[in-house]
This record gives C-alpha cells, sequence and structure tokens, in this order.
C-alpha cells in the first residue's frame, strides 16, 4: 500500500509540474470560471432576471451554485486531456511497461483535477462573496460544497479518462467534449430554474446529474441545512449510481486499450 501512494504521488506531482510550467494557462484556468460566467454572465443578466423566478436575492446568487457545478464539469470532461496527449506521443505505453499499479495512473490524474477544481470553486465564491453572496452554511457548507463537487467529478473524470482511451486523436476527443458538455449545461437549473424551462427541457433536466448537484449546491448558498439536507442525500445516491456507471465504464474502457 505505502508503495502505491508513493506511484500515485510521484504520478499526481508529474501533473502539477506540468502546469506549473504553464503560467499563463494556470492563470487562465482559476480564473476562467470566475470571469466569464460569474462576473460577465451574472451581470449582464442580473435586471433581466426576476427575482421571483429565480427565488434568490439576485440573479448572481441563483447563478453562483450553477457556476460551480459548471466548473466541476467542463474540469471533469476535460480530465482525460493530458492522458490522451500522453497515450499519442507514447509515454503512457511507456509508463505502463514499468512495474507500477495501472490504477495509480487513473488515481493520480482524478486527485490532480479535483485539485484544480477545487481551488477554482474557491475562487469562485470567493469573488461571489464580494458580489454579496454569503453561503448560508458557513464554512462547513463551503466544505460540503467541495465534497459534492467531488462526488460529481468522479463519473466525469472517469467520461473523460474512458474517451481518452477509446478515441483516436484528441480532434475526436474534443468534439465528443463540446457535444457532451453543452447539452448537460443547458438541460440543468444552472441558469435557470427547472420552472422557467419548457416543459420538455424541464423534464429532461430531471435527468440529468448536474441537476442533482446544482439542486443540492444552490441551498446551501441560499437558504440553509433545514432545505439543503434532503437535497444532499438525493445527489449522495444519484451520484453513486452514476459514478458506479461511470467507473465501470472507464475501467473497460482502460482495459479494452492498455491491455
Amino acid at each position: 500500500m505505502r508503495e502505491y501512494w508513493q506511484e500515485v504521488s510521484a504520478l499526481t506531482l508529474r501533473w502539477v509540474r506540468r502546469l506549473s510550467r504553464e503560467k499563463f494557462s494556470m492563470l487562465f484556468t482559476l480564473v476562467q470560471p470566475m470571469l466569464f460566467w460569474l462576473i460577465f454572465f451574472g451581470n449582464l443578466f442580473q435586471r433581466a432576471a426576476d427575482t421571483q423566478v429565480v427565488q434568490a436575492p439576485n440573479y448572481i446568487s441563483f447563478l453562483a451554485a450553477g457556476v460551480v457545478v459548471m466548473t466541476v464539469l467542463n474540469n471533469g470532461l476535460a480530465g482525460g486531456v493530458d492522458l490522451l496527449f500522453d497515450k499519442e506521443n507514447g509515454f503512457l505505453e511507456r509508463l505502463m511497461s514499468t512495474p507500477i499499479h495501472r490504477t495509480s495512473v487513473i488515481v493520480s490524474r482524478f486527485l490532480f483535477v479535483m485539485g484544480i477544481t477545487s481551488m477554482q470553486v474557491l475562487v469562485i465564491l470567493g469573488v461571489a462573496w464580494l458580489f454579496g453572496v454569503r453561503p448560508a452554511t458557513g464554512l462547513a457548507g463551503v466544505a460540503m460544497i467541495l465534497l459534492i463537487g467531488m462526488a460529481f467529478g468522479v463519473g466525469l473524470t472517469a467520461i473523460s479518462m474512458a474517451m481518452a482511451f477509446s478515441v483516436k486523436s484528441h480532434g475526436d476527443f474534443f468534439s465528443v467534449l463540446g457535444f457532451l458538455s453543452l447539452p448537460m449545461i443547458f438541460l440543468s437549473s444552472a441558469l435557470v430554474p427547472l420552472a422557467a424551462m419548457p416543459s420538455w427541457m424541464g423534464f429532461l433536466a430531471q435527468f440529468n446529474p448536474m441537476t442533482w448537484a446544482i439542486d443540492a449546491v444552490r441551498p446551501l448558498i441560499l437558504s440553509g441545512w433545514s432545505e439543503a439536507l434532503p437535497k444532499i442525500g438525493v445527489v449522495a445516491a444519484g451520484m453513486a449510481v452514476f459514478d458506479a456507471l461511470c467507473l465501470y465504464g472507464g475501467a473497460k474502457a482502460f482495459r479494452r486499450a492498455m491491455g
């Protein structure tokens, strides 16, 4: 077990060092969700949004939960990109020929993606705080938001890695990534509540794991524990099934690709 975690630590540190050498990329990674979605999009629709419809003091307060979960979505689905590049340049094959546990590659990538995502979420909540959005559940609620994000991120990262091991090129990967991410965002409660959607969109959004995560995060920010706890129970059950299915598919893709 000690050797296994040494492998995971070394591989995770490799991802960190790779990102640290790309200073512009690292800065953009941390700032982009907060800048584009929370500040630009939130302020753009601030006056257009009906507070009675969104049931929040203002649109930025409503949007904050959606931006948090969208960040988890985008990072999770993009989590396999570096593995795909490693596969294309032959490094992954060389790595697999060494006497390491193959799962350490997957676990290290997940830890790295979730670490970066958690930092982004904290930045988003910090900027939202500057706009007057105070999490109703305090620091404990922030910790729960991070846990919900990680639970959602497990399945998403598994999907991304399955794509990385299955597609032939990064062009195919990004095509599938765009096809998955946009429908998941718009068929969720990220931007508007389900009640404000056309009936067919609202129906489909109920089956979107992203909606489950948002509906659990939003009361942690807006209302408090009494409203949040039932939603947390729902998201815990839903994510257990979602993650199990995604991990099963990801494991099959990994075994098929690596033999």
